[in-house]
């Protein structure tokens, strides 16, 4: 993969200083193409990241087309039910094979010659290829020219995809998370439909999706009615090498007006009724953790400037999704709605902020902006091993 070169700025080896005045990322890595290409080849590609659920695709032979800052892909449940990524382009002449979401029954057929691939990626078909009457060519291999299959794995029903082939295997990757986690059972986890989804554009650099989700400092002022009950004092910062975020001890919303409550998972301590976790592993991926359901958010970057948030809730077992529990799970929907809708200004604002020459990566708390400078150290060790220029904001 051709690494896109930064614009150096002094010395490519400065990190993010901490101390009582810590620094951030300085503005151009949130407006600039360059830097775009750059986190595209660096900080997505090398590592672990989400690309799609396996709720968008959830029978055998459903397909999906994705993007990952550009590079297109083809999310499909083959014909045994296992979840496989392929790069979305024809081995003939580079043409774009899936455009929307669909079914597949047979084969993936190219629109423009006709060549066709089936669900595990083999080349099946090549009409006409050695001349109108043969569709065969005297030392042509097939079986060399399929679809390029992705590394891919799946946790929590997010889909992850390591673009480079050498990333650590994925187990290692998420096993601190997943040990923190282990309580939640994953088998018992039920997507809640079609009153469970929700997507959003937003005008802003994608790492302000994801600065903005690991910390609780804005509640008070962006979210009354959320901290009306999980209040700013009952927050704790999660902090982690490839993940950061903030907790709640007191997350008690009154949802309908019977207070119908939801199935919880099993076996949960104490300390979990009631309480809620929520994590943004990096680079992409939001996760909220609570008794009864799990929010999960793919960050989708599209530009220097403008990003879509996928929101995706799951619930707790069949029983869950019950037509008893629909208030209940609309309500749930619309209390988060809120949430991120009322983020959107913030985000929006802090992206308009950047093209101001006074500031150039402003200042965090290391009390309440904790989480938020994990993932700027984090970002910037990867600008720095990889040559991406200087990144603090002095």
């Amino acid at each position: 993969m051709t690494v896109m070169p930064v614009p150096p700025v002094g010395d490519p080896r400065v990190v993010l200083a901490q101390g009582p005045e810590m620094r951030g990322l300085s503005n151009r890595f949130y407006t600039d193409a360059a830097c775009f290409e750059f986190e595209r080849d660096q900080l997505f590609a090398k590592t672990w990241a989400c690309i799609g659920f396996g709720s968008d695709v959830p029978a055998p032979g459903d397909l999906v087309p994705v993007s990952l800052l550009g590079i297109p892909l083809i999310l499909l449940r083959d014909k045994q039910g296992k979840l496989k990524v392929f790069h979305n382009v024809c081995s003939h002449r580079g043409m774009t094979l899936v455009t929307k979401p669909g079914h597949c029954d047979g084969v993936i057929r190219c629109p423009y010659h006709s060549w066709a691939y089936d669900l595990e990626g083999a080349l099946r078909a090549t009409p006409k290829f050695g001349g109108p009457e043969s569709n065969n060519l005297n030392g042509f291999d097939r079986s060399a020219h399929g679809l390029r299959e992705v590394r891919s794995a799946v946790w929590f029903d997010a889909l992850f995809v390591d673009l480079s082939g050498r990333a650590v295997a994925f187990d290692e990757h998420i096993r601190p998370l997943r040990e923190r986690w282990g309580i939640f059972d994953e088998a018992l986890m039920r997507h809640g439909g079609k009153d469970s989804s929700l997507k959003l554009a937003v005008n802003c650099n994608w790492k302000l999706a994801v600065e903005n989700y690991c910390e609780s400092y804005h509640l008070p002022w962006v979210h009354p009615g959320l901290n009306s009950y999980s209040r700013l004092e009952d927050h704790y910062n999660i902090l982690d090498g490839d993940f950061a975020g903030q907790g709640s001890r007191a997350y008690k919303p009154a949802l309908t007006a019977d207070g119908t409550q939801l199935p919880v998972f099993p076996e949960l301590p104490e300390s979990w009724r009631g309480g809620a976790e929520y994590v943004a592993l990096f680079p992409n991926l939001l996760i909220g953790v609570h008794q009864d359901h799990v929010k999960i958010v793919r960050i989708e970057p599209v530009s220097p400037e403008r990003t879509l948030e996928h929101l995706e809730i799951y619930y707790v077992g069949d029983a869950a999704l019950a037509d008893r529990y629909r208030e209940v799970r609309t309500a749930n929907l619309a209390a988060w709605r809120q949430v991120f809708q009322e983020d959107v200004f913030a985000v929006e604002g802090m992206q308009a902020g950047r093209r101001s020459p006074v500031f150039d990566g402003g200042l965090f708390s290391p009390v309440m902006d904790a989480a938020t400078h994990c993932f700027h150290r984090w970002a910037a060790y990867r600008y720095g091993a990889a040559g991406g220029g200087r990144v603090a904001g002095d």
